[in-house]
């Protein structure tokens, strides 16, 4: 008859998961405890809570589950078969929300915190390496998460909370982010070795109207730049090759398949001349950007502050 009644309890198995866990969650911790003494006097106090207020709780799992968990023997308990299913399962699950809460609370440590940090790829090589080597100087021990992308993508990757922080250009303008602008960074023309204005050290855009040009695909920002410098100097850039990486597309170029607008490489590439742009003006803004209301855990402030204190001399001489 027990088991009747207790089969038109709360929950069922068509209940909403969300309701099902709020229910249950707040008993678990006392289930665990009980399960693990077989007592509940020994269990209250362990916990220390009143032994009423387990006991009730106890009750009241069963009712919301619908099954006994425990065979009662006077002052002592012993778990039924499917008290002993439920937890192997508990178990698991209290030891996933600990490990959980261990991991938070490291990431948010401020000496030894995590800080997840985007960048775009031309930042690889040279730029982000020296930035963590001098913030590292001074916070050792704080652990980095990086991620290159493109810009729109590490954007998404910010609103959804996967990132802290990112370099990005062009600098991006939402109610959402927050963006402070860090520095400035040329663009030059790549064009072959043996290209016919490679004995030249300054062109204006416009004398490379007719020329094949190599770039990153749609949604990068410098795809746009690139558009946008073109469209300034008259003219729509007849785009041949699209590519996902600036080096791939010096690459291209060394190859004789187009010119590129670009930022200066980290390291000279032979088979190319990269040349001044002196019309219009050719660069692009890098700056930082965060969501908007998100807290800072102290690792995150301490490498925001950092960055925000290069504004001006953030890229490598």
């Amino acid at each position: 008859m027990e088991h009747q009644s207790r089969s038109r309890s709360q929950l069922s198995p068509s209940g909403d998961t969300e309701d099902i866990v709020a229910l249950l969650a707040p008993r678990l911790v006392h289930f665990a405890g009980v399960a693990r003494t077989e007592h509940v006097t020994r269990a209250a106090q362990e916990m220390q809570v009143p032994q009423s207020t387990l006991s009730r709780s106890m009750a009241r799992l069963e009712h919301d589950l619908g099954v006994d968990l425990f065979a009662r023997h006077g002052r002592t308990l012993s778990l039924t078969p499917a008290g002993r299913t439920f937890l192997a399962s508990v178990e698991r699950a209290l030891a996933e929300v600990e490990r959980a809460a261990d991991e938070v609370r490291a990431d948010a440590d401020p000496a030894t915190g995590k800080v997840a940090f985007g960048f775009l790829h031309t930042m690889g090589a040279e730029t982000v390496p020296g930035l963590l080597h001098a913030f590292r100087a001074d916070h050792p021990r704080i652990r980095f998460s990086l991620v290159q992308n493109y810009g729109e993508a590490m954007l998404e990757r910010l609103r959804a909370g996967e990132l802290d922080l990112c370099l990005t250009s062009p600098v991006p303008d939402a109610p959402d982010l927050v963006a402070r602008r860090l520095d400035e960074q040329k663009l030059r023309l790549v064009v072959p070795a043996d290209h016919r204005l490679a004995g030249r050290r300054r062109i204006r855009l416009a004398e490379a109207a007719d020329e094949t040009f190599v770039t990153l695909e749609p949604g990068y920002g410098l795809r746009r730049i690139t558009d946008d410098l073109c469209a300034q100097a008259g003219f729509r850039p007849r785009v041949a090759f699209e590519g996902e990486e600036a080096e791939t597309l010096r690459g291209l170029v060394a190859a004789g398949l187009g010119v590129a607008l670009l930022p200066p490489p980290a390291v000279p590439r032979p088979g190319v001349v990269e040349l001044t742009v002196t019309s219009p003006r050719a660069a692009r803004a890098i700056g930082v950007a965060w969501l908007a209301g998100r807290p800072d855990t102290p690792p995150v402030a301490a490498f925001k502050k950092f960055l925000l204190s290069r504004r001006g001399h953030l890229l490598p001489d």
